[in-house]
């Protein structure tokens, strides 16, 4: 019945700052951004190698995350990388924080948290 996942919808605070760091930081790229006068509302769409992922979304007077990290419903948005330790520092060099790598129990797989602007959990999971 289902083919595939094809989008993840963000809700930013603040366009400009999260449009910067999906962009230039994980460096995604712009399929179309489009302006919603009647909403007040930008929505950018996000590819990663070609494919589209991701819709950025500003509204006003959004609601905020109840908690972190395990707040209910979705938990986190992960990345799939070649090597973990090339991409951490990567990121780090671009002044995101990361945690530690830790290696998952039961794959044996690298993996690591970092955050994007509105703390949105991101992951990389080496592959």
């Amino acid at each position: 019945m289902l083919k595939a996942v094809h989008h993840i919808a963000i809700i930013c605070s603040h366009y400009p700052t999260s449009k910067r760091f999906y962009t230039e930081i994980l460096d995604l790229e712009i399929l179309q951004e489009v302006y919603r006068e009647e909403r007040d509302s930008y929505k950018l769409d996000l590819a990663l190698n070609g494919k589209y992922i991701i819709e950025l979304f500003s509204f006003p007077n959004r609601p905020k995350r109840p908690s972190f990290p395990e707040a209910q419903g979705l938990r986190h948005l992960a990345f799939q990388v070649e090597d973990i330790e090339k991409t951490v520092s990567k990121l780090n060099k671009k002044g995101v924080e990361t945690e530690e790598i830790r290696i998952d129990p039961h794959t044996g797989k690298k993996f690591t948290f970092f955050s994007d602007p509105d703390d949105l959990p991101l992951e990389l999971y080496e592959e």
